[in-house]
């Protein structure tokens, strides 16, 4: 059973998040994947993929907002501090 390796749409009917919203978090760093060279379909890791989105909206939930997630999770790029 290959099933380690889900796709986004997958992940959609796994944890009841939105599409856009998953992209979203693709996008910007906080949900990682990995792209097989020659095919352009992200594959997320199954539980490791179900367990951040899940963390990602209780802190959501909490009250923070993307960059201080991605901050926490230690995505952030650069200081972007004063």
């Amino acid at each position: 059973m290959s099933s380690e390796y889900v796709t986004i749409g997958e992940l959609v009917r796994l944890t009841g998040a939105r599409y856009s919203t998953l992209k979203y978090y693709t996008e910007e760093g906080i949900l990682p994947f990995e792209q097989a060279e020659g095919n352009l379909t992200r594959r997320y890791k199954r539980m490791e993929s179900i367990e951040r989105i899940a963390y990602i909206k209780n802190l959501r939930d909490g009250g923070k907002t993307i960059a201080e997630i991605k901050e926490i999770l230690g995505k952030s790029k650069g200081s972007g501090k004063s």
